[in-house]
């Protein structure tokens, strides 16, 4: 991905908002990137490439808290509340399309 894409990218999921709090009907909630873990999307010690992302507010990315739960905080839960991170990849993914 070259600089410009990775721009054009980022701009485009930070204008979505966070894709969980999108699918409470929240609304817009300001996001932060998340890179995608684990296989196939990252390795062992290593970051996801930035085309494999999905807008997450600090909430559901990092911390949780008001009931949510973030990512970083408890993935096994995280996928068991608001569906695992390939599906919600590809929601987005078909948001952008």
């Amino acid at each position: 991905m070259t600089p410009k894409q990775r721009q054009r990218r980022f701009a485009a999921l930070s204008d979505m908002g966070c894709i969980v709090c999108l699918n409470q009907g929240r609304g817009w909630v300001p996001p932060e990137i998340h890179h995608l873990k684990g296989s196939p999307w990252s390795g062992m010690g290593k970051k996801a490439d930035d085309a494999n992302t999905i807008p997450l507010c600090p909430g559901h990315h990092r911390y949780g808290g008001d009931g949510e739960v973030g990512f970083h905080q408890s993935p096994a839960e995280f996928r068991e509340r608001y569906g695992s991170q390939g599906e919600l990849f590809a929601q987005v993914e078909e948001l952008l399309d």
